[in-house]
Parts: C-alpha cells; sequence; structure tokens
C-alpha cells in the first residue's frame, strides 16, 4: 500500500449537552393561520434551553455553557441557531415545533445547608432555584449547590466533580435511552 500525504480528519467526539429544561408545550403556530398552510421550523431541546439559559434566566454565555456542560463557543453556535430559527418563524409567520436532539436530563441537583450541613436533592422542573430554599432539616438557609453545579467551571466529565458518568437520563433524538 503507497504512503499519500493525504490528511484524514478524525472529529471529536460530541459532548453531551445538558438540558434542565423540558417544556410541556412543543407546537407554536401563527394565530388564525391553518395548520395546512404553514412551514414548520424545527428547535431542538439544546436550542430551546439555549434561548432559557441566556435571554430568560439572564446568565452570562461562560454560566450557560457550564451549565450545558459544553464549551462557550459551541453555546455561542447553538444559541445563534437558535436565535437565527425563532427570528426566521415569527417575520415568515411559520411554526415552531420543539423535539429532538442530543442530550443528557439531570435528575436532580444537590444542596447543603450552611446552617446545619444537611444535604439534600431537589429535581429538576419544579421551578425551584437554589436561592429561594430552604433546609428540610432546620428549615433555614442559605443553602449552597454541591456536586458539580458550583459556578465557573465544567467539572461534569468523568474524573471531574461529582463523577460525571450516570448522572442523568440519556436522549437521543427525543427518545430515552
Amino acid at each position: 500500500m503507497p504512503i499519500t500525504d493525504e490528511v484524514v480528519a478524525i472529529p471529536r467526539r460530541r459532548r453531551r449537552r445538558w438540558v434542565q429544561f423540558l417544556p410541556r408545550e412543543t407546537f407554536y403556530k401563527p394565530a388564525g393561520v391553518p395548520l395546512r398552510e404553514l412551514d414548520e421550523v424545527h428547535l431542538t431541546l439544546e436550542e430551546l434551553e439555549a434561548i432559557r439559559l441566556k435571554d430568560l434566566e439572564g446568565l452570562d454565555q461562560e454560566d450557560c455553557a457550564a451549565q450545558m456542560r459544553i464549551s462557550r463557543t459551541t453555546f455561542q453556535r447553538i444559541l445563534y441557531a437558535a436565535r437565527t430559527k425563532i427570528a426566521e418563524a415569527l417575520v415568515l409567520g411559520k411554526a415552531i415545533r420543539i423535539e429532538g436532539g442530543d442530550f443528557e436530563v439531570p435528575q436532580a441537583r444537590r444542596f447543603k445547608c450552611i446552617s446545619c450541613g444537611h444535604e439534600f436533592e431537589v429535581p429538576f422542573g419544579t421551578g425551584q432555584r437554589g436561592m429561594d430554599l430552604a433546609c428540610p432539616s432546620c428549615g433555614k438557609g442559605p443553602v449552597y449547590r454541591v456536586g458539580g453545579g458550583m459556578p465557573g467551571g465544567f467539572g461534569g466529565g468523568p474524573g471531574g466533580p461529582g463523577g460525571g458518568a450516570g448522572r442523568g437520563r440519556r436522549f437521543r433524538g427525543g427518545q430515552q435511552s
């Protein structure tokens, strides 16, 4: 077999994105327009999560990326794609369907009480924010997040704080695996 100067590019393994919010409503359409006359824009759950973190929660991009367990540049690409799709739907009168993607949904957030040291978990999707929680043991606060949820880094990968592996459900294309 002859040796060539050909370079073969091997793509990096794609990092699973963490999505902490699964919407109840997954389809939006302009009022008064029959469904059969509408084109659709497909928004992935990762794109919706990027919009939620940046535009609704008001986090900076570094914190958004940390919460989704991805790099800041990847977060920027996802956010740009989401905003482009939403603008297209609003300006051109298209429906928005939210579905699919390759992501992981963490099951719970772990907190520790500063007053008594008690550790407890709060499931995702309850709408409760850490700053609003009181310790279920002593009834006091404040509490802080433990196990990979502290701000300022990724830490969710194997070998990092919290262990990374096995902490949530894996979704691929909208199907739980």
